[in-house]
């Protein structure tokens, strides 16, 4: 059995990385999929504690994290490909389309 610290790091880490993306990276496609690790920590760890807690609670939020996670990420993509064809760009610097 793997111990439940293993899970917690692997999530950490994830988190981390995600974090970093976000922060430092300029294409909005990086941050988007940074923003899915982030969203995969949270998921992790959510199925960690449950497994832990012998609770279902855990794995049921951890679904619907993960049906939310692919509504957004749809939504984003269509909102990129529009971008995509007004700017020709995806660099969030030069992306001022949606100021007002």
């Amino acid at each position: 059995m793997i111990p439940t610290a293993w899970y917690l790091i692997l999530a950490a880490t994830l988190f981390v990385i995600g974090g970093a993306g976000v922060l430092l990276r300029r294409n909005v496609l990086i941050v988007l999929m940074s923003l899915e690790l982030m969203l995969n920590s949270v998921t992790i760890n959510l199925l960690a504690f449950g497994h832990v807690l012998q609770d279902l609670r855990g794995q049921i939020i951890a679904i619907f994290v993960i049906a939310i996670t692919a509504a957004e990420v749809a939504v984003a993509l269509g909102i990129l490909v529009a971008l995509l064809r007004n700017k020709n760009t995806l660099e969030v610097d030069e992306l001022t389309v949606l100021k007002g």
